[in-house]
């Protein structure tokens, strides 16, 4: 594995982001926003109000000594720290992020924890692996007693969902999603960083990043914001689904839609948080899958639909049906 580089970091860094509606009945403002996600005594929440509002609690370390998945099943093992965090964007979506970067070990053998606390958000590998190796094993890894960042992150974003300063009555149904993120350090062509999305099944996502230089804050803000824009669109796909729209005679339909129209169509701003070393990997997920065109012609449609029935017209006799 190659050892990490002066001004361009780990050869590997990895990590997961789960998002959710947040259990509450309004947005919170930025006051209770900064209330909520104070997770560490005397530790300030940033805040955030342009382009929108947005607070990120402080980092939370949690020790980590186990086995390290590989794609070639190579037995290696991993100690040190992962780092955690919570943002929640317009008060209203919730996420949870853990991230790891993996270097080779410092020395033979375990040290003590005093060192691995010094280097926060730092696996050390014991064993012979290659970043790649390392990747493929964390994207695709099952659950098991193997590193686990998933269940961290799915940890934190249940502590914060039960607080008592949430109500827990949700203006509409939701699912979680999980994107499972890796970003390799390696010598690049004229093309620029790389990345490779893909939809695993309904809820989860992977994406693989090359990179000739990872900064783990930007590329962990990237994965962040990926997987914000990922969930908006497919919680807006659920909603018209369930809707009716298009088969459901009347308003109804579009009724149902309310809670899409109030809480989500506002949050869409993909890349506008992205470091700019960063932004030509939102530019290839614009081409293809095509976040921005699939969310425009999903917002369309239902403000279509709107306008039918604000001048009265029922789409299905407009055509003569």
């Amino acid at each position: 594995m190659k050892p990490d580089q002066p001004g361009e970091g780990p050869s590997l860094l990895y990590g997961e982001v789960r998002s959710g509606l947040l259990q509450h009945s309004v947005e919170l403002e930025h006051g209770a926003a900064a209330d909520l996600l104070a997770l560490r005594h005397g530790e300030p929440v940033r805040t955030s109000e342009r382009p929108n509002l947005r607070a990120v609690s402080p980092d939370l370390l949690t020790g980590v000594d186990c086995a390290l998945p590989t794609g070639s099943h190579r037995s290696v093992r991993g100690v040190g720290t992962a780092v955690s965090r919570a943002v929640l964007t317009e008060g209203r979506v919730l996420q949870a992020s853990v991230r790891a970067r993996i270097t080779a070990a410092t020395g033979e053998g375990r040290l003590a924890w005093s060192h691995y606390l010094a280097h926060p958000g730092t696996v050390e590998l014991t064993g012979r692996a290659g970043a790649d190796d390392l990747a493929e094993g964390f994207l695709t890894a099952p659950p098991g007693p193997a590193l686990d960042l998933g269940a961290l992150a799915d940890r934190l974003l249940t502590d914060i969902q039960g607080r008592r300063a949430l109500d827990r009555r949700a203006p509409f149904r939701s699912r979680r999603t999980f994107l499972r993120w890796t970003a390799v350090r390696t010598d690049l062509t004229a093309d620029g960083p790389g990345g490779r999305f893909t939809i695993e099944d309904e809820d989860h996502r992977t994406l693989r990043l090359v990179l000739d230089r990872i900064d783990p804050a930007a590329v962990t803000a990237f994965c962040e914001d990926l997987a914000l824009h990922d969930w908006l669109l497919t919680t807006l796909g659920r909603l018209i689904e369930r809707s009716g729209l298009g088969s459901r005679p009347g308003a109804d339909a579009v009724l149902r839609l309310t809670p899409a129209v109030n809480h989500l169509l506002h949050l869409w701003m993909p890349g506008a948080r992205v470091e700019h070393a960063l932004a030509p990997l939102w530019a290839g997920l614009e081409a293809r899958p095509g976040f921005t065109r699939q969310w425009s012609a999903a917002v369309q449609r239902i403000r279509d639909h709107l306008a039918l029935q604000a001048v009265g017209l029922n789409p299905r006799r407009h055509h003569g049906d």
